[in-house]
């Protein structure tokens, strides 16, 4: 180091230097040599994409059509025809929320451009926002004063604000179906406009009308953002129609927004404790678990005793459970009580009448029967039903084997033989000494062996229970022969010496 200088950067460093000093100054060499050829492929590329978008659009995909449009404003976000073009392909996709910001994206880069003016304003108009555009077509007709579209949404717009007032005063004035007659030019005019249709499914629901108010609400929950209040009321409205699946849907979207939603919360319990306990109660049916299914009603009754559809049902399927488990006076008496609270419903008095079959009781199945045809003339079973009661009560008017052996008609086959046994001992024409004796005892015991022969054979009995007598002539190939014909190959009874004894084990 010579005298007098101060330590500074080696040759090494010095070196460096340079070289990195020649390395930029060819960087920027380049760069200027192909940023021109960059620039010409990155605006060709968006062409390509604005030309493939035009052609899929034309060709009605509009999916693919907009993938290529959000490629091209990621290229280009200053170009504002591609913003109104994608807003374009957002509306015929019925996009309408996701297109204002495209269009305002459009009016933001040229606020001279009409077209995209209007075409907020009309989205604006349909979502009932009235003072915005209001601004976007007295701005329309400030650039053009004689533009017939935006005069003519101008005085839309008149005319949907004169009229929302009147449907409001209406409904102050609880004229409920007025309002709902105003109303429905408020919603032709803003189709969009959550207010309106949420006024007017208030007024069906004042008025009773509940299928029409879930018909406004609906649409509510997309037109708003976070309509947790739509979907609550949704799923109360459903569950008030004892619609319990419905209902548990619209409450799960009102914790999808908010899973510590309160009021949701609260009523998502209620409602799943009782579907849960509605659908356990529906299996062990299906499963043929008769006892298990009642006892589930009732619970289901206990969680909502307030709700009487859901009382009526409970009630209406313990009668079903009742008359299908064969406990017919049970059954007859539940039914009894379901029936005057739904008159009307067809299931019940189909279940009725079968308890009343089981009881014995034919004149009143068949009534209930005709009754269930008034409601449904074209359920068949139903139908089918009326027929095999007719039969019966018709049958019960000749010979009954169930009458006659003295059992019920759901006996087993035990029971059957047991009871034939008893009687056969009692009335065999052996006991007996006169022959008017003999000749009556010889009668009953035809009929007593006659029952036991039909109800031990399943298809036998099953023919009788549906109203056909299998031993009766006039049912039988050819007809003829004695309505007390001995169903064995030889009568016992006939002429001759012979005496028949039975043995009784």
């Amino acid at each position: 180091m010579e005298p007098g200088r101060g330590a500074g950067p080696g040759p090494g460093l010095w070196r460096c230097g340079r070289r990195l000093l020649w390395a930029a100054s060819l960087l920027c060499v380049l760069l200027d040599l192909q940023l021109p050829g960059l620039l010409a492929s990155g605006q060709a590329e968006i062409e390509n994409h604005l030309e493939m978008g035009r052609k899929l659009l034309a060709a009605g995909q509009l999916a693919e059509a907009l993938s290529h449009y959000h490629s091209a404003v990621e290229g280009d976000p200053k170009n504002y025809l591609t913003y109104y073009k994608r807003a374009t392909i957002y509306l015929a996709m019925g996009k309408f929320r996701s297109a204002l910001p495209d269009l305002s994206k459009a009016i933001e880069l040229k606020p001279d451009f009409l077209a995209a003016r209007l075409q907020r304003g009309n989205i604006l108009l349909k979502q009932g926002n009235t003072e915005q555009a209001k601004q976007d077509f007295e701005a329309v007709l400030q650039s053009d004063p004689g533009h017939k579209e935006a005069q003519s949404q101008l005085a839309r717009l008149t005319e949907l604000e004169v009229t929302m007032q009147e449907a409001r005063a209406a409904y102050q004035r609880t004229e409920y179906a007025g309002a709902i007659g105003i109303l429905e030019r408020v919603v032709e005019i803003s189709p969009w406009d959550p207010d309106a249709k949420e006024l007017r499914a208030e007024c069906h629901l004042l008025l009773g009308d509940y299928g029409q108010a879930i018909l406004d609400l609906k649409p509510t929950t997309k037109l708003r953002a976070d309509n947790r209040a739509a979907f609550l009321k949704l799923s109360q409205l459903y569950y008030g129609l004892g619609e319990h699946e419905e209902a548990l849907a619209q409450v799960r979207e009102c914790l999808k927004l908010d899973q510590d939603d309160k009021a949701c919360f609260a009523h998502y319990k209620q409602v799943k404790k009782l579907s849960k306990q509605l659908e356990s109660a529906e299996e062990h049916v299906r499963a043929q678990r008769y006892e298990e299914a009642i006892e589930k009603y009732k619970a289901a009754m206990k969680t909502e005793p307030q709700v009487e559809v859901y009382i009526v049902k409970a009630k209406a399927r313990i009668c079903h459970c009742l008359s299908k488990s064969k406990r017919p006076q049970e059954a007859i008496d539940v039914c009894t009580e379901a029936h005057q609270r739904d008159p009307r419903n067809v299931f019940i008095l189909r279940d009725r009448a079968e308890a009343y079959i089981l009881n014995e009781e034919f004149q009143r199945a068949v009534e209930d029967y005709q009754e269930a045809k008034e409601f449904d003339g074209e359920n068949e079973e139903v139908k089918e039903g009326l027929e095999r009661a007719q039969k019966l009560l018709k049958q019960s008017r000749k010979r009954d084997y169930y009458k006659i052996l003295g059992i019920r008609r759901n006996a087993n086959k035990q029971e059957i033989i047991k009871a034939y046994r008893k009687l056969a001992q009692q009335w065999h024409p052996d006991n007996f000494q006169s022959e008017d004796e003999k000749k009556e005892a010889e009668k009953k015991f035809i009929d007593i062996a006659a029952a036991k022969e039909v109800l031990t054979d399943p298809d036998m009995r099953q023919k009788f229970d549906s109203g056909e007598d299998p031993l009766d002539p006039e049912n039988q190939q050819g007809g003829g022969g004695h309505p007390h014909h001995w169903p064995f190959e030889f009568n016992p009874f006939g002429s001759g010496n012979f005496h028949f004894k039975f043995h009784f084990n």
